[in-house]
C-alpha cells in the first residue's frame, strides 16, 4: 500500500538560531494509494523540498509523513519503499542500459533470474527492448529519461517520486514523455508524486494537484477544480495560459470600478468594498454589444493558428481575451464590446487574495 499522509509538515533551516528560515509552512494532504498527484508552483516555492522530505533526503522539523500507514519521519530513504526519478537522469555512463536498470537490484542481492525478468518487463513497458546493450551516450534525452524511469520501475516500490524529470527535454519530447508517464501510471497504478513548475504538465498529468506558493499549500484538488474554482488570486494567476484577468477595484452592488472605469455587472457582487474580480481570457464574449457590455481598446493581437490572443485596455487596466482564429482580427486602437456572464466571474478578497465566490 502506497498511500501518503502529510500532516502539518514543516521545514525550517537552522532552527533555533537567528538565521532560522522557515521554508515549508504546515502542509496537510492525504494522497490515496495508486493516485497520481502533481506538486506545482513557481521556482523557490518549496515543492522540491517537500518531495525530498517524503523521500527522506531532507529532515522534517515539524509534523508527520506516513507512507502506507507507517510514519517514516526517522526512516532512511532505503527503508521507505520509494523510488525516485531525478531531473538529470543520473545514469552511469560506463554501464549499459540493462546494467543501469539492474544496478540497484544487484546491490540488494536480488537473484539474477529475477533481475533479468524485472528489467525485461520494464524495458517492454518503456519500449527500451532494443536499447538494453547501449551506453547512455548513445541515447537521446528522451531515451535516457525512460531508462531512469525503468530503473525506478524494477525496484517495484510503493511510491514513485518524480523531481522535475522533463525539464531537460525539448518541447516535443516533453509532450511525448508526458504520454509515456500517463501510460506507465495506468499500467502500474503506483502512487506517484510529480514535481514541476510547468502548469501544462500539472494539468495534463495530475489526478489531483497540490499548488504551492512560498512554502504554503494554496489549493489541493483535481485540475478541473483548480482551474474552474481557484482558491486564491495566486492560483488564478498561476494556473492557466494566459492567466486569469484579475481586476483590482471597488464593488458597489451591480457596479465595479477599476482602472478609472465603472463596469456594469451581470449580477451584484457578493459584497461591497475593495475586491478582486477575475475572468479567464476564453470566458469573455468577444464583440457582444449589449447595454452591460464592457468596452475594450485593442493594443496588440497575437495570431496563434487556431486562436488569437487580444491584449486590450479596460480603462487603465490591461486585459487579455482569447478568441477563435477563424474570427476576424481586430486592429490596434479598435474599441470592441465584451459580454460577460455572471457564472464566469470569480471574486476574491482584496486583502488576503482568498476566494469569496
Amino acid at each position: 500500500m502506497g498511500a501518503i499522509s502529510l500532516r502539518n509538515v514543516e521545514k525550517t533551516y537552522a532552527p533555533g538560531t537567528k538565521a532560522a528560515v522557515k521554508v515549508i509552512h504546515g502542509v496537510d494532504a492525504e494522497i490515496a494509494d495508486g493516485e497520481f498527484v502533481v506538486i506545482v508552483g513557481p521556482s523557490g516555492c518549496g515543492k522540491s523540498t517537500l518531495l525530498r522530505m517524503v523521500a527522506g533526503l531532507e529532515e522534517i522539523t515539524g509534523g508527520e509523513i506516513a507512507i502506507g500507514g507507517r510514519v517514516v519521519n526517522r526512516l532512511e530513504p532505503s527503508e521507505r519503499d520509494i523510488a525516485m526519478v531525478f531531473q538529470n537522469y543520473a545514469l552511469y555512463p560506463h554501464m549499459s542500459v540493462f546494467d543501469n536498470m539492474a544496478y540497484g537490484l544487484k546491490i540488494a542481492k536480488v537473484p539474477a533470474d529475477q533481475i533479468k525478468a524485472r528489467v525485461d518487463k520494464a524495458a517492454k513497458i518503456l519500449e527500451l527492448g532494443g536499447l538494453l546493450e547501449r551506453k547512455p551516450r548513445q541515447l537521446s534525452g528522451g531515451q535516457r529519461q525512460r531508462v531512469a524511469m525503468g530503473r525506478a520501475i524494477v525496484r517495484q516500490p510503493s511510491v514513485f517520486l518524480f523531481d522535475e524529470p522533463l525539464s531537460n527535454l525539448d518541447a516535443k519530447l516533453r509532450a511525448q514523455t508526458r504520454l509515456e508517464i500517463q501510460k506507465l501510471h495506468r499500467d502500474l497504478s503506483i502512487t506517484s508524486l510529480f514535481v514541476t513548475h510547468d502548469q501544462v504538465e500539472a494539468m495534463t498529468l495530475a489526478q489531483r494537484m497540490l499548488v504551492m506558493n512560498a512554502g504554503r499549500m494554496e489549493q489541493f484538488g483535481t485540475p478541473e477544480e483548480v482551474y474552474q474554482r481557484p482558491a486564491s488570486t495566486f492560483v488564478a494567476g498561476f494556473i492557466g495560459s494566459p492567466p486569469m484577468n484579475l481586476l483590482q477595484g471597488q464593488a458597489d452592488g451591480s457596479r465595479f470600478t477599476t482602472g478609472g472605469q465603472t463596469l456594469v455587472l451581470p449580477q451584484a457582487a457578493p459584497r461591497q468594498g475593495p475586491m478582486v474580480l477575475g475572468l479567464r481570457p476564453e470566458h469573455a464574449a468577444w464583440g457582444m454589444d449589449t447595454p452591460g457590455s464592457w468596452r475594450m481598446q485593442v493594443d496588440v493581437v497575437e495570431t496563434l493558428g487556431a486562436e488569437r490572443l487580444i491584449y486590450c485596455r479596460l480603462g487603465e487596466t490591461l486585459f487579455t481575451v482569447r478568441i477563435e482564429g477563424t474570427l476576424p482580427a481586430p486592429r490596434p486602437g479598435d474599441v470592441v464590446p465584451l459580454g460577460v456572464e455572471a457564472e464566469r466571474l470569480h471574486w476574491f478578497d482584496a486583502g488576503s487574495g482568498q476566494r469569496v465566490a
